[in-house]
């Protein structure tokens, strides 16, 4: 399956086609616009139903939210968003929210540091500990044990990026991180069904791949869970639909630029140009999805910020990490909208939580502004108001929007 490639701001597509060459487990470089470089965290797949990672390092510049931490609170930090800044520009109630609830993390391959990395995460923005001791963090492999698949540098800095926006989002979350024998979709798909059997009710996707006939298995055998929020990043690739994104039964989660401003709100987001979107060409429409322009699966459902120019703050040494460093991509965007869910409470029993949004639209933030490529000018590649490909229905506004 193809890989997906960073089009921050204005990066060409001849830029994108270089980076699908990276051999394994080493990040392709991709320069984004505004003096800001970017690499893919994951290798491309080498074979048909393999995934990548939606991570990208910010590798050279200065990201628009290097001081945005710091100036919030008044203390220093590293560079990138941190919970505070999380917090306030989407309305969380993060520090009352999330208590008892259990937020899964499906990822491909071994992070050994995972746990000490997030420690370190955490201790820097005064969040409570989380750890295997005190029961808030637990590591299993795809079928629930400990037989830990062998490490992958790239996939560990992904895993670092979704466990460092959970806690940034939900700090009183418990987390599960599952983590896949590979990059395949039969795996991660089985790793998506283990955390929903261990009782997870949210589980973030942060990987992709091309769309392909077999979508349909994937979707009743991995992702039909009612009354699990299951969300999905959409893609780094600009305009295009990836999988599992495209399934019906998961909140496909789009991406933003997100900067502070002088409104009432003190933040704006616009649409970030490497977002995935579009029209899927496997998936049924989901009956709460009203849009005309695609008579299939419209991507995206909402979104969060993923601009790695406004990129957030991670801790990650396994492999190639470097400790503190800037991550964007669509894979910051999907943990945060599942602790978002997690904030919200559990869904009830048996309900589809990805048509959610659909009903509280009302309590999100709209993007009306930005486009992620070319389709002719419609809402499938450009921010407008309402409903949109690139950010969908918005942006948190709180929780509301995310109950049912």
């Amino acid at each position: 399956m193809r890989r997906t490639v960073s089009l921050t701001a204005v990066a060409t597509l001849a830029t994108a086609a270089l980076a699908l060459a990276a051999p394994l487990g080493q990040a392709a470089p991709a320069t984004a616009s505004h003096g800001v470089s970017v690499a893919h965290a994951c290798a491309a797949p080498t074979k048909k139903g393999d995934m990548a990672c939606n991570a990208l390092q910010v590798t050279a510049g200065t990201p628009k939210s290097a001081h945005a931490e710091s100036d919030l609170t008044a203390a220093a930090a590293p560079s990138g968003y941190g919970p505070a800044s999380l917090q306030a520009a989407y309305n969380l109630p993060s520090a009352s929210g999330g208590s008892g609830q259990t937020v899964a993390i499906v990822d491909a391959y071994d992070d050994p540091n995972a746990e000490s990395d997030l420690a370190t995460y955490r201790s820097q923005y005064g969040l409570s500990a989380c750890t295997t001791a005190n029961g808030c963090f637990k590591k299993v492999d795809q079928t629930g044990g400990t037989k830990y698949p062998r490490g992958n540098s790239g996939w560990g800095e992904e895993i670092s990026l979704d466990l460092d926006m959970v806690s940034a989002a939900c700090p009183n979350c418990k987390i599960l991180l599952v983590e896949a024998s590979s990059s395949s979709m039969t795996n991660l798909g089985t790793a998506v069904n283990t955390a929903v059997n261990l009782g997870a009710k949210f589980v973030s996707n942060s990987y992709g791949g091309s769309e392909s006939s077999s979508d349909a298995t994937y979707d009743s055998s991995y992702f039909n869970h009612p009354g699990v929020a299951i969300t999905v990043s959409s893609g780094d690739n600009g305009y295009g639909v990836e999988y599992p994104a495209a399934s019906k039964y998961v909140t496909a989660v789009g991406g933003t630029s997100l900067k502070t401003s002088s409104t009432t709100r003190g933040w704006t987001d616009t649409v970030w140009s490497g977002a995935g979107s579009g029209c899927s060409a496997y998936d049924a429409k989901p009956s709460w999805q009203k849009d005309s322009g695609c008579a299939k699966r419209t991507v995206a459902d909402v979104s969060a910020v993923a601009d790695p120019n406004t990129g957030v703050a991670v801790y990650d040494t396994y492999g190639q990490g470097s400790g503190w460093m800037v991550f964007g991509g669509t894979s910051a965007s999907s943990p945060l909208i599942a602790a978002t869910y997690a904030l919200a409470g559990s869904p009830s029993a048996g309900s589809t939580p990805a048509s959610f949004p659909y009903a509280h639209t009302s309590a999100l933030y709209d993007v009306t502004s930005g486009s992620n490529g070319s389709c002719g000018g419609s809402y499938l590649c450009t921010g407008t108001t309402g409903y949109d490909g690139p950010t969908g229905l918005g942006v948190p506004n709180g929780t509301a929007a995310f109950t049912g």
